[in-house]
């Protein structure tokens, strides 16, 4: 009887600890599969940095193009002969220039500096009005409006001497507009000693011209 009990007993031991060691090999692999409760899931921190926001600046806008008869600085004159006198003899012109130049000193050399800016602002008006060539070499050498013009060209001119630089020095300042002539925005004029009569608007006589717009 005593063998019998302690075989049973070793069997009951045994089977006691097979059973313990499959209950916690369970466990182990429960605990693997088990997922975690929507409580327990920690929501993510949401994170936020201060930057200064930089916007483009837009392009710049393009600058019309400057208008030649327009002063593009302050003019330090208190007179036409003052600013004459203060612009230095061009030693080189433009073909442009070149030609405003040469009509005033052929149509007015030896009458005032008035007298000749006037004759060299018509001559820039006509090319901006639309009504003649836009060139001021187109004005000068249209057909039948300057009686110093011999076909296409101007005779010789001696450009050693006052009337010259006279000429030049207004024709830079007549293009660059930084005087006006008493009679700005005449489109006409003839010598006073002629009668054509136009029907213009007579505007002023200025030393041996009378101008008409």
């Amino acid at each position: 009887m005593s063998r019998k009990l302690r075989y049973a007993s070793t069997l009951a031991v045994a089977a006691s600890l097979i059973t313990t060691l499959f209950s916690a090999e369970g466990s182990g692999v429960a605990a693997q599969t088990l997922e975690a409760s929507p409580a327990q899931i920690a929501e993510p921190v949401p994170q936020f940095t201060a930057e200064p926001v930089i916007q483009p600046l837009p392009a710049p806008a393009v600058e019309a193009a400057e208008d030649p008869a327009s002063p593009s600085a302050p003019v330090d004159a208190q007179s036409l002969a003052q600013l004459v006198a203060q612009t230095p003899t061009p030693t080189q012109l433009s073909s442009e220039l070149a030609c405003l130049a040469g009509a005033i000193y052929f149509e007015s050399k030896g009458e005032t500096l008035a007298g000749q800016l006037a004759v060299g602002r018509v001559i820039i008006a006509r090319s901006k009005s639309g009504r003649f060539p836009t060139s001021y070499c187109g004005v000068v050498y249209q057909r039948s409006q300057f009686s110093f013009v011999r076909g296409q060209s101007m005779p010789a001119i001696n450009k050693s001497g006052r009337a010259w630089s006279e000429a030049a020095r207004i024709a830079e300042i007549a293009h660059e507009g930084s005087w006006k002539s008493p009679v700005e925005g005449a489109l006409f004029f003839h010598a006073a000693r002629v009668s054509p009569g136009w029907r213009l608007t007579r505007l002023a006589r200025i030393d041996n011209h009378i101008f008409y717009r």
